[in-house]
């Protein structure tokens, strides 16, 4: 019966010919049989079992799907799939149309930068003298063949792994494989001796640490500073009536100097906190004292301005209290010392805690060895050069050694101390000035002693690469949206407002442009695309005019009359001021002079419906029938140009536009309060006698500048 099927679906002659070699392979001794229906009676009557189910697999279909050489049998017609073929199911025939679409008229809406990868964070590791390729390699991560291949690259002999480095070359490696380094300096085999302590002065703007100052070292700077307040980081050694010097970090107290005050902190030994009797805590003290727990430095507590009627140190010592400070007056180990700037009380208390403090910490530094040095402020001099004024940690700084100080170098030309005179070296906590750098740092840097020219130029070219792609790296995870923080058409169009800051030194750049970076806002972005020292340059100009910025100068001279007149020929805003509230002032308000502006619909004015008139009859030329409300304007005005909305008993009934607007049979653009008028609003028939309307305005609201007691600013939009 098999058969027969297989017969009627037109697939036995290709099966007669795959049968039969088959069955010559399985059946020994029918090899002469011609034909299959012989080899099929003949196996009927085999004794062995096997074969016949073999035969009987491969004539149901079996063997021919199970079997590793499978061989495919097209029928011509029907369907096969009863016998385990499987033919390919027609698909119904569709004419294809030919006729071409116009193209969408869409915008195009470029891909997002979608973020492939998250940012690693940077890695740090501690490098010191002396120290293997091997534990190079451990610390950094990398194979020891690939440091092997950087060293050769920078021109040094590679042996085994098990070679030492010096301080300079491990620092170079680390920066060519993308590592952060912690340099650590041994103090074995040299002089170890006591050094004076270096105390910075922090607290709140106008709190009077610049005259304490000034009453210990017996002079005047607080009246020579412009604004009255101090806006530069100063350093000085005070000569004690006892016969000790201390030297002193006054830090300024405004809120944009945030990084001065940070600095000082990292670099002093003991943190003078300066607290107004009459004024008490203040936003800039609680930073202050941040500042001071966060670089773990003791902190001694003195409360100015005892004299004053208003004084009250028992309530700055309360709030103190409050803030997590332990006082020794409650049990706790913080100094506290009331004094009076201006009628010269308690400055001998003052220097009695401070050198008590210092004798406790017993401080001491090595005296011979490289000069270890931080930047504490820098500023270009148009006759010198670059200036940096620098507090000895360790070490001595000799002159005409070469320095690395951050990604400058240099050969010191000259060193001189606070008072201007020159000196041959510098020992540990004296603050001195350095002359001779090829380039501009940045306060904050360290300076460390190489032993080369060659040296010198490596590693400060090194830190260079390692600077600007850092830089490079922020810029692009800053310009990568987040995808799930789509903007959205209703939110407000943001403008670039480009700025370039001059300042006379580098730690008040740093200020004014973190102070700029605080007053972003939805609406406007605040980019700085240049920053300097000095006055104000032709280059300047030609920048501004390129990018289309406007220029800041903080604390410089005056430009020459033709960089004036070239800048205002190019229609440049310089912007100069001598005071950090009236800079920050300035800006604000010329930064929402530059907002757009988010769009806000206003009730201008409100009429109340007296009687309605309703217009039949009229001709096809002049329209279908109108209602006219009859109305006597309470508030405000009425345009005709404006969006009115009629309200009953409070609900909105209906909103639209104006169509006609008259008083007295003649046409007005405005009715204003007290006036009756007849108005229509398009398409709108259901008035009824108390209803209300409102004119609808259009008005554009600027963000607004607030600027806090303590100088913090911000845009408010």
């Amino acid at each position: 019966m098999a058969w027969r099927e297989l017969t009627k679906k037109g697939i036995r002659a290709s099966l007669n010919t795959d049968l039969t070699a088959r069955l010559r392979r399985y059946a020994v001794g029918f090899t002469s049989l011609s034909n299959v229906d012989d080899v099929v009676k003949s196996v009927l009557y085999t004794p062995e079992p096997s074969f016949k189910l073999k035969l009987r697999k491969l004539v149901y279909g079996e063997i021919l799907i199970k079997d590793t050489q499978i061989r495919c049998y097209h029928g011509r017609k029907g369907n096969d799939q009863s016998f385990g073929l499987k033919a390919p199911k027609r698909e119904k025939f569709v004419k294809r149309d030919n006729k071409t679409q116009p193209p969408v008229d869409a915008p195009y809406v470029p891909p997002k930068p979608q973020r492939t990868t998250k940012a690693m964070p940077d890695k740090t590791i501690e490098i010191f003298e002396g120290m293997t390729i091997d534990e190079l390699a451990k610390r950094t991560g990398q194979s020891i063949s690939t440091l092997q291949t950087i060293l050769t690259n920078v021109g040094e002999k590679v042996g085994s792994e098990f070679d030492t480095l010096s301080i300079d070359i491990a620092e170079l490696v680390a920066m060519e494989v993308g590592v952060n380094v912690r340099r650590l300096h041994s103090n074995e085999g040299t002089e170890i001796l006591p050094r004076p302590p270096v105390v910075t002065v922090m607290g709140h703007v106008d709190h009077g640490k610049t005259s304490l100052l000034d009453a210990l070292r017996q002079t005047s700077v607080a009246a020579k500073e412009a604004g009255g307040i101090t806006q530069h980081v100063g350093a000085f050694v005070v000569g004690m009536t006892s016969g000790a010097s201390i030297t002193f970090l006054d830090t300024p107290g405004h809120a944009a100097f945030s990084a001065m005050r940070a600095r000082g902190a990292a670099v002093t030994d003991i943190v003078v906190l300066v607290v107004a009797a009459d004024d008490g805590v203040m936003p800039q003290t609680l930073e202050a004292m941040a500042h001071a727990k966060a670089a773990k430095v003791p902190i001694v507590v003195a409360i100015n301005k005892c004299d004053k009627p208003a004084a009250n140190a028992e309530k700055v010592r309360l709030q103190l209290a409050s803030e997590g400070l332990l006082l020794e007056d409650m049990g706790g180990d913080v100094q506290v010392v009331e004094v009076s700037a201006m009628k010269k009380t308690g400055l001998d208390n003052l220097e009695e805690a401070l050198l008590l403090q210092a004798e406790m910490m017993d401080l001491k530094a090595c005296i011979d060895g490289p000069a270890q040095a931080y930047v504490v402020e820098a500023r270009l001099d148009r006759g010198k050069g670059p200036l940096v004024t620098a507090i000895v940690k360790a070490g001595t700084l000799i002159c005409g050694k070469y320095v690395v100080v951050g990604s400058e170098w240099g050969r010191i030309r000259a060193i001189r101390d606070m008072a201007g005179k020159s000196t041959e070296r510098a020992t540990p906590a004296m603050p001195v000035e350095i002359e001779g750098l090829k380039g501009l740092p940045r306060a904050g840097d360290d300076i460390i002693v190489v032993e080369s020219e060659e040296r010198a130029r490596m590693l400060s070219a090194g830190r260079k690469r390692k600077f600007e792609k850092d830089r490079l790296m922020k810029i692009m995870d800053g310009r990568v949206e987040d995808p799930e923080t789509e903007p959205s058409d209703e939110a407000p169009k943001r403008v670039e407002l480009p700025i370039i800051v001059k300042g006379d030194v580098q730690g008040t750049v740093q200020a004014v442009t973190d102070a700029l970076g605080s007053l972003n806002s939805p609406q406007v972005f605040v980019n700085v695309v240049h920053v300097g020292v000095g006055s104000l340059s032709q280059s300047d100009v030609d920048m501004a005019q390129a990018c289309g910025a406007c220029i800041i100068g903080f604390n410089i001279k005056a430009p020459p009359s033709s960089i004036s007149l070239a800048a205002s020929r190019a229609n440049i805003k310089i912007m100069q001021h001598r005071v950090i509230y009236h800079l920050l002032d300035d800006i604000g308000n010329f930064i929402v002079e530059k907002a757009p502006g988010t769009t806000e619909t206003k009730v201008a004015g409100e009429a109340e419906v007296l009687s309605i008139f309703e217009l039949k009859g009229r001709s096809k030329s002049k329209g279908p029938d109108v209602k006219i409300a009859g109305c006597r304007v309470v508030d405000g005005f009425v345009t005709k140009s404006a969006t009115l909305r009629l309200l009953r008993s409070g609900e909105v009934v209906f909103e639209g536009s104006c169509e006609s607007l008259k008083r007295e049979k003649q046409d007005v653009d405005t009715v204003k309060k007290g006036s009756e008028c007849g108005l229509v609003i398009r398409n709108c028939y259901d008035f009824q006698v108390g209803d209300m309307v409102q004119c609808l305005q259009q008005v554009i609201r600027k963000p607004k500048f607030i600027s806090s007691e303590s100088g913090a600013v911000r845009i408010e939009c």
